[in-house]
């Protein structure tokens, strides 16, 4: 589906300018109003004005003319709004304003608009336009109210404010890093937080403080979890600070997608950490958090899922420590538990499992069986990471340690995304997850008789080539599924 807009928002400058409004009744009504949040002069057209209309524009002081139209009369306007309530007249209208290269918008009609007229929200000087190219006004409306509840009543103030310290911020405040940190703290610290108080004396002191101590920025790093995938599954602070990051270091496993969503201008680095993609060692990742931290940047460290589970994360924090970093973790969504919902799959069922374990393939390949595989035994839910390759050693040594058989595993493939892919069976059935050379993705199996409760209605069998009838293996599946859950 095309990304494209069919139209280019801009902003107009109309202070002190003519636009003209043509029009009797409430569509006319409606633009003089969306005009009154600029400096416009407005010139009314309106040769027989309803009552209410017509006591708005005298109470206002808006200039009426009261005649019939006429092509001459959109003369000297900058724009013109066709909105008479009637389609052929406004069409007219829009005609003579072409011929006169004036840009125009007749009303409900977005063949005969030169541009279309926003859901807007005014925190003058700053303004949020929303547009759906006349598809969804109403929808444009919904997100206008959204935003209008997300922005500070005082924005425009601190907006003004910070117009009068430009030159002395472009004259003492270094570009770059230094730069971009004054006006993030100016914007979002107590400067801010004394005008919405009321308090602009206590706001300019601030502001003054903060240019005074404007080329002593420090370089910080963030510690952040990218989630499983899915884009709309990042955090609300994770977007944040990585708006913020003049840096942003990632793995591979991360999608170009949420790591685009950082700043356009922000470095960025690739860092690989993948089965075969290795293009950095961990100290060297270490020593390029330091080295980015101490020219002063402010560094996001994007990991896949949460940066504290199987993200080594403990290396990082140990290395930015030592170096006197300081830092900040921002947990982010982990694969097991995007993996479960995909599946509708409770990680702890009452009377079936109360405890989950988080391991990887990896752990149960050695010599020792770990003590949690024997939890595994007593009921808890399992979640084994990267374990497409070990699946067989996974299922050997639980079923070793005494766990089933006919235990039910679910296996998720790119969890929370669109190309995910879901297989379900039994454990004895899991080593033949190796053999599914097809999952490229990222894999979670997750092992337990909370599993039973699954949906598998959208996932696949796991034995090759049981597609559509259900073979004894699945019937005992079943049955232990039953037994457990009844």
């Amino acid at each position: 589906m095309s990304q494209q807009l069919s139209v280019f928002p801009a902003f107009f400058r109309v202070a002190q300018k003519c636009v003209a409004v043509f029009g009797n009744g409430d569509e006319a009504y409606a633009k003089v109003r969306l005009l009154l949040n600029t400096e416009a002069h407005i010139r009314a057209y309106a040769d027989q004005p309803e009552p209410a209309f017509e006591a708005f524009l005298k109470e206002r002081g808006i200039e009426t003319v009261r005649e019939a139209f006429a092509d001459h009369q959109v003369e000297g306007a900058v724009l013109v709004f066709a909105a008479t309530g009637d389609a052929a007249a406004d069409r007219v209208i829009v005609a003579a304003a072409r011929e006169r290269k004036i840009p125009a918008n007749a009303v409900d009609q977005p063949d005969y608009c030169d541009f279309l007229t926003p859901a807007l929200v005014n925190r003058a000087p700053v303004a949020v336009a929303i547009g759906t190219e006349g598809a969804g006004p109403v929808l444009a409306q919904m997100i206008r109210a959204q935003i209008d509840q997300l922005l500070s009543p005082s924005l425009g103030i601190v907006a003004t404010l910070a117009a009068s310290y430009r030159e002395a911020v472009d004259r003492l405040v270094p570009r770059g890093v230094a730069r971009r940190v004054f006006w993030r703290r100016f914007f979002s610290g107590p400067v801010a937080d004394h005008v919405a108080l009321g308090d602009l004396a206590s706001a300019r002191r601030e502001a003054s403080r903060l240019l005074d101590a404007a080329d002593r920025v420090s370089g910080h790093v963030w510690l952040v979890g990218a989630g499983p995938g899915a884009e709309d599954l990042l955090t609300l602070r994770a977007q944040r600070v990585m708006m913020e990051a003049d840096a942003v270091v990632y793995d591979a496993l991360v999608p170009q997608a949420i790591v685009d969503m950082g700043r356009r201008d922000a470095e960025r680095l690739s860092v690989g950490k993948r089965k075969g993609c290795h293009t950095k060692s961990q100290d060297e990742i270490n020593h390029l958090l330091v080295k980015l931290a101490k020219e002063g940047k402010r560094v996001v460290r994007l990991k896949s899922g949460d940066p504290l589970i199987f993200g080594r994360a403990g290396e990082e924090m140990a290395a930015l420590r030592e170096a006197g970093v300081t830092y900040e973790i921002v947990p982010g969504i982990t694969s097991a538990f995007a993996a479960a919902a995909d599946f509708e799959l409770p990680l702890t069922l009452r009377g079936v499992a109360s405890s989950l374990v988080f391991t990887t393939g990896h752990d149960l390949a050695g010599d020792v069986l770990p003590d949690w595989a024997r939890l595994a035994v007593s009921g808890a839910t399992i979640a084994v990471y990267m374990g497409r390759t070990v699946a067989a050693s996974v299922a050997g040594r639980l079923m070793q340690a005494g766990l089933p058989a006919e235990t039910t595993v679910a296996v998720i493939e790119n969890a929370s995304r669109a190309e995910r892919r879901l297989l379900h069976g039994i454990l004895r059935e899991l080593p033949d997850l190796e053999n599914r050379t097809e999952l490229d993705g990222p894999v979670m199996v997750i092992i337990g008789d909370a599993v039973a409760g699954a949906n598998f209605d959208r996932s696949e069998p796991l034995a090759a080539g049981r597609r559509h009838n259900a073979d004894a293996s699945d019937t005992s599946g079943a049955k232990r599924a039953e037994q457990i859950l009844n």
